[in-house]
């Protein structure tokens, strides 16, 4: 078995004891498919009440099932159903929250202000500030292809 060097940030945390955080996010998941050289991967994302013992009571707990491609040469020696982690930096989560959650807020501010000084109008300032989001969005969605280029992940066990 291959094991991969990893970076690690050491701290100590509030008790005095050592933590270290991985540069990367892991996730455990579950082969579903495999097409030629990419791999499908099933992962199931719980809330963090979701390794609760109440959570079959409990309405709050809930968890989603998530698809990801992870493109390898390796993809023959996998098959549907084993127990596989992923792994992808954890600079791509920053990234993936900027791009839905961090520059449309700025569009939508910029757009605010700049509309309400124009018009000096609040309805209109608040109606174009959504709308800026459709071209932002429908831009995101075309350059799909290219963004999926630098959300990759692999698969290290």
């Amino acid at each position: 078995m291959h094991l991969e060097k990893r970076k690690c940030v050491t701290f100590v945390g509030l008790n005095g004891t050592r933590v270290f955080m991985a540069q990367d996010i892991r996730h455990e998941g579950v082969v579903d498919s495999i097409d030629g050289q990419n791999v499908i991967v099933r992962i199931t994302q719980s809330s963090a009440c979701g390794g609760c013992q109440a959570r079959n009571i409990c309405r709050a707990a809930e968890s989603k099932d998530k698809l990801v491609e992870v493109h390898t040469a390796d993809a023959g020696k996998y098959v549907t159903g084993q127990a596989v982690i992923v792994a992808g930096a954890e600079s791509l989560g920053m990234k993936a929250v900027a791009f839905a959650f961090g520059l449309p807020l700025l569009l939508l501010l910029a757009a605010l202000i700049a509309a309400l000084r124009v018009s000096g109008s609040e309805k209109i300032a608040a109606i174009a500030s959504v709308a800026v989001l459709v071209p932002y969005y429908i831009v995101l969605f075309l350059c799909r292809d290219r963004i999926k280029k630098d959300f990759q992940f692999r698969i290290i066990q």
